[in-house]
């Protein structure tokens, strides 16, 4: 299965074969990026800052400023270099550039520094910005599209390292609604409401609840910033619990729903609300699927949360 970043690039270089005024940035990581699919089909627009993510950001800025439609292509957690750059620069100006953020979660190899925990929350946090994650490379492939329609402000969209989850992969990716999500699978006792790339887990959690008999949804958010209030607020009303997932700090999108559900009194109903993100605390190197177990976020971590929520205690984390 190809990687979420080839097919990134791979999608970037469908779009800029259709729009000239598309550009990409990167510093230093061509390829860890997959910008250098872009440069080998159209060298001159591309742009190799070296090691200056802030330079990158206001250049981008720029860019974006005189007409182009910049992707700034940076790892999550390269980006929290550039981040004065970002607010300053790019979101102050409520100038239109794309944030291709690489590496998003917990990445395996090189541990705690190259983890993608922090962009949720640092990202949405900043008025004008939109933030994506995307659910699969499915999903990866219509954000691109997404991000190269959007003029209206700065919007970015996070994706993991490895393979894809093997999915059809679109020919051409769609202009998604902003601020709208999707309902992957409907049921009646429990919601998960998934942001990004832990959605397959997700499916993995419904699959344990589901033995357990507790009917269960499964929803793609697809935004952090807008939400989806409509579809939140759906969730809300229609399950006995709505569990969050996400592969990001505290502080992220459940911090968002719960932000948003406490200021029109939606936390006091008989729904129980979960919120699941990376634990207050780095997380060792190791292999991804060991690092998320560490973060309590396995599918059977998932699953227990959920059940617990309903009244049933019966399904053990580990």
């Amino acid at each position: 299965m190809p990687s979420y970043t080839k097919v990134f690039g791979r999608a970037l270089a469908d779009a800029a074969s259709r729009d000239a005024r598309i550009v990409g940035i990167t510093a230093a990581m061509p390829s860890g990026t997959g910008m250098d699919i872009l440069a080998d089909t159209f060298p001159a627009r591309v742009f190799d800052v070296g090691i200056a993510e802030q330079h990158a950001v206001t250049f981008a800025a720029g860019l974006a400023a005189s007409g182009l439609r910049p992707f700034c292509a940076i790892y999550s957690t390269f980006l929290q270099r550039g981040y004065d750059q970002v607010v300053h620069d790019v979101a102050l100006q409520n100038l239109p550039v794309r944030f291709a953020i690489d590496r998003a979660g917990l990445v395996g190899a090189d541990g705690a520094t190259h983890a993608g925990a922090f962009d949720i929350g640092y990202l949405s946090a900043l008025p004008n910005m939109t933030v994506m994650a995307a659910g699969d490379e499915a999903e990866l492939v219509h954000m691109v599209a997404t991000a190269a329609a959007y003029d209206a402000g700065p919007i970015a969209f996070r994706f993991p390292r490895g393979e894809g989850t093997g999915v059809d992969l679109p020919e051409r990716g769609e202009v998604l609604d902003i601020g709208k999500g999707r309902v992957i699978r409907e049921g009646s006792d429990v919601a998960i409401l998934s942001f990004g790339a832990h959605l397959a887990v997700c499916r993995e959690a419904a699959t344990i609840l589901k033995a357990q008999g507790l009917s269960v949804t499964i929803a793609d958010a697809r935004f952090a910033k807008p939400l989806d209030r409509a579809l939140i607020r759906q969730l809300l009303r229609h399950h006995k619990a709505l569990v969050t997932v996400e592969q990001g700090a505290r502080g992220g999108f459940g911090a968002m729903v719960l932000h948003d559900l406490a200021n029109d009194g939606l936390l006091d109903g008989r729904c129980q609300l979960r919120t699941m993100t990376l634990p207050d605390r780095f997380i060792e190197q190791a292999a991804p699927d060991a690092m998320y177990a560490d973060a309590g976020l396995t599918a059977l971590d998932i699953a227990a949360t959920a059940a617990q929520a309903v009244g049933q205690d019966a399904l053990a984390k580990r």
